[in-house]
């Protein structure tokens, strides 16, 4: 009997195993057959795991009556925006770029810990006209089962936008829509978590533009590396320094204000660490990052972790 690329064949797998196949198949039924209730869809979709798979279900199922709708803004990643769009090439699913403009809105610049609602709020302020224009039915993402309980301010506004979440309405958890997504063939399968640029910044220091820009440059640089569970958290700090040449302000500069600058809390794995922590490898490293913009460029000993921008405040939102 022929193997899969993992080497085993169908008389190796336990009935555990066996099992928990047969419950995700379960399920995959079941989104079918929801999406197909829906008679027509309009997919919020980012590139991520979870929209992804929805999309390509959603295809298969509804065909032209389907349709994949990515935001664009500083916020997203320049690479992300070009793999989105290859993959959905790729599997041969439509999508549509929808230029959002949180960043015209105060509220989400300020950067409170529920920013994602206001983000999620312009996303569907844009999708819910396009889909009474091209007559879609639905409008859903990608929320799934896994994301009960955590803290996520989008989905109140998916709740007020009356947004539909398919995978979590047939009980879909990250893993199995992993292990799904390997099955359809899908280059997601394995990509590591990814949030919007803004969630490297802690709550309550300001947005802008230019520090997404730093961190992109960054996170960047570290993939390039052969890094991959990666972040760039980006700190603030003021300080009585000339930041372009990190030497003490002196009576010369006369500065009407202390310079403001960054720091870079960089987080990788915790089984990639000692890689990172190579002499030659942490001086490119710093040297790269300081070109980037940064004044100071720590390691996080604790590695990579949800939200990790946001250990100093009373509630942080999962990133």
């Amino acid at each position: 009997m022929p193997g899969n690329r993992h080497g085993w064949t169908a008389l190796d797998i336990s009935p555990t195993a066996k099992q928990f196949a047969g419950v995700i198949e379960s399920k995959l039924t079941q989104l079918r057959q929801l999406l197909e209730s829906f008679d027509s869809c309009l997919v919020a979709y980012s590139g991520g795991v979870d929209s992804v798979f929805l999309a390509h279900v959603a295809h298969q199922v509804l065909a032209g009556r389907a349709l994949a709708a990515i935001a664009d803004s500083p916020s997203l990643p320049r690479r992300e925006l070009q793999e989105a769009l290859a993959i959905a090439a790729q599997f041969g699913f439509p999508v549509r770029v929808v230029q959002t403009q949180e960043f015209a809105n105060s509220a989400y610049l300020a950067n409170p810990a529920n920013r994602c609602y206001f983000c999620k709020h312009e996303l569907f302020t844009e999708l819910t006209p396009l889909a009474r224009e091209l007559d879609f039915k639905v409008i859903a993402y990608g929320e799934n089962a896994s994301d009960v309980g955590d803290f996520r301010p989008g989905a109140k506004a998916a709740e007020e936008f009356q947004v539909r979440a398919p995978l979590k309405e047939v009980g879909l958890t990250k893993a199995e829509i992993r292990a799904l997504s390997a099955q359809l063939g899908l280059p997601t399968t394995d990509k590591p978590q990814m949030a919007c640029l803004s969630s490297r910044i802690p709550h309550g220091e300001t947005v802008t533009e230019a520090k997404l820009k730093m961190i992109e440059t960054a996170e960047n640089l570290l993939r390039d590396l052969g890094f991959f569970d990666v972040r760039v958290r980006h700190h603030e700090i003021t300080s009585p320094v000339n930041s372009a040449s990190a030497q003490p302000i002196t009576s010369s500069t006369s500065p009407a204000s202390p310079a403001r600058s960054a720091l870079a809390r960089v987080e990788v794995g915790v089984a990639e660490m000692p890689r990172l922590l190579d002499p030659v490898m942490a001086a490119r490293v710093a040297d790269e990052l300081k070109r980037a913009g940064y004044l100071y460029v720590t390691l996080d000993l604790q590695g990579y972790r949800r939200g990790g921008a946001n250990d100093l405040t009373a509630k942080p939102a999962l990133a």
